[in-house]
């Protein structure tokens, strides 16, 4: 099946399907192909282009696409590594340390369970969860 924008000599453009191009032309021929607005049979074939969907191109933009995130996060990693403390396991007291007692410190990163994060969050304490992307993963 094919189909083909057609425009008539009204003025006016619709669409319609065909078995292949050589139907088309037989019909056309013969007259049989008539403008659905003014019944003319002075219809001519528009250039349309094909809609094909190709599964390698979605997925090959897809995948450009996750790279670029996965960067960003690596450069966003780096930069925390750079300018934060790493508290480890201990994430959650030096979280508290810092908001209770008033202490002047150093942004901190490390790790803390979701009932931990959970715990904090319902105290009031300002922090964020952020994907730790690999450093060895492109």
């Amino acid at each position: 099946m094919v189909k083909y924008n057609l425009t008539c000599g009204c003025g006016k453009i619709f669409e319609s399907w065909f078995s292949d191009s050589k139907e088309f032309d037989r019909l056309h021929k013969r007259k049989l192909i008539n403008c659905v607005f003014c019944n003319s049979t002075s219809i001519k074939k528009s250039i349309m282009a094909p809609n094909i969907s190709s599964k390698v191109k979605k997925n090959y933009k897809i995948n450009i696409n996750i790279k670029n995130k996965k960067k960003k996060l690596l450069e966003f990693r780096k930069f925390v590594e750079k300018n934060f403390k790493y508290v480890g396991d201990r994430f959650s007291e030096e979280a508290r340390s810092i908001h209770y007692d008033k202490k002047n410190s150093k942004g901190i990163y490390g790790k803390a369970t979701p009932k931990e994060t959970a715990e904090l969050i319902d105290e009031g304490i300002e922090i964020s969860t952020i994907p730790w992307i690999d450093k060895s993963e492109n």
